[in-house]
């Protein structure tokens, strides 16, 4: 499998363009030029086939802009603590899917804007993951449980979500390609606070575990039987354990509800892509790494039901 995200060469591009173009030109009659040899070798260069698929997902924080002034000021770092812990989580409660990320490559692969950003993984299945990660620390700070005087001062956030899978690429240590501009659209399509999937990423979860609806049932067993996952250490198997997926399936920890359901399509480069609403319940035992005494379940809802469409 294809960890890397193939980079575009500056140089690379430049040195092709003073070799088969000019930079400028003026002559007295304008020709329109061939541009055959030109497009060839940048085709070659560029290597468009070997652009990596990878997962987008997008979080935004719904009417960052209604929130005061002073408020306003707080909600970015409020945003980075919470993605922070997060990370931490996904480290912790998933150690066999998410064996070859570090905190640093994490943060590494992430677009900020500020009110949210874009988060790159491997797979579909990374995104949701983090997504069901973060929902679980939003909800403890919504309940007053993180940073309760902050979240006094701020009052409750709600965040919506997308999820897409296509290709992308880095330039000039920025992140381009379809994934991103198509979550991005999704994301301000939506004003329902859901976590929206495109269709690629219902194909990937249909060929990989016959479906969305079996994310309740499935357990990390059949996750390490993926494809993407076929080269992935064993010894956190056989060592550590999985918080959303055990050794047998059970619904009182992890995923207990899964539906998704088909809502519209929007368009991206002249082609209809279909957009599916996501709704999962997600439970986890959660423990204050402050005070190891202090514990609690919390079961939460990713998206929502709402099947408006987009």
């Amino acid at each position: 499998m294809k960890n890397h995200i193939k980079s575009i060469d500056h140089e690379g591009i430049r040195k092709i363009l003073l070799t088969h173009d000019k930079r400028v030109i003026f002559e007295k009659t304008n020709i329109v030029p061939d541009e055959k040899n030109l497009r060839e070798e940048l085709e070659q260069s560029l290597g468009l086939d070997n652009v990596s698929q990878k997962s987008v997902l997008g979080l935004d924080i719904y009417q960052y802009s209604s929130y005061g002034e002073f408020e306003q000021m707080l909600i970015p770092f409020l945003f980075k603590t919470m993605l922070s812990s997060t990370i931490d989580l996904c480290i912790d409660n998933h150690p066999f899917i998410f064996q070859n990320y570090s905190k640093e490559r994490i943060e590494k692969n992430f677009i900020s804007t500020g009110d949210g950003g874009f988060l790159i993984f491997d797979t579909p299945l990374h995104s949701l993951l983090f997504a069901s990660n973060y929902a679980i620390v939003l909800r403890i700070y919504n309940a007053f449980h993180f940073f309760p005087r902050l979240r006094k001062i701020i009052g409750g956030i709600s965040t919506r979500y997308a999820i897409t899978y296509d290709k992308v690429y880095s330039y000039d240590d920025n992140f381009y390609g379809r994934a991103i501009i198509n979550n991005a659209r999704i994301l301000s399509r939506d004003n329902l606070n859901r976590c929206l999937i495109d269709e690629h990423v219902h194909r990937w979860f249909t060929v990989n575990i016959d479906g969305m609806e079996n994310l309740q049932v499935i357990t990390i067993d059949d996750v390490s039987h993926i494809h993407e996952f076929s080269n992935y250490s064993s010894l956190p198997l056989a060592t550590s354990s999985d918080k959303i997926f055990g050794r047998e399936s059970s619904r009182r920890e992890g995923i207990i509800n899964s539906d998704i359901l088909k809502i519209g399509k929007i368009k991206a480069k002249e082609t209809d892509i279909n957009i599916y609403n996501l709704h999962l319940q997600v439970s986890l035992s959660l423990v204050n790494n402050d005070d190891d005494s202090q514990k609690k379940i919390v079961t939460v809802s990713l998206g929502n039901l709402n099947t408006s469409g987009i």
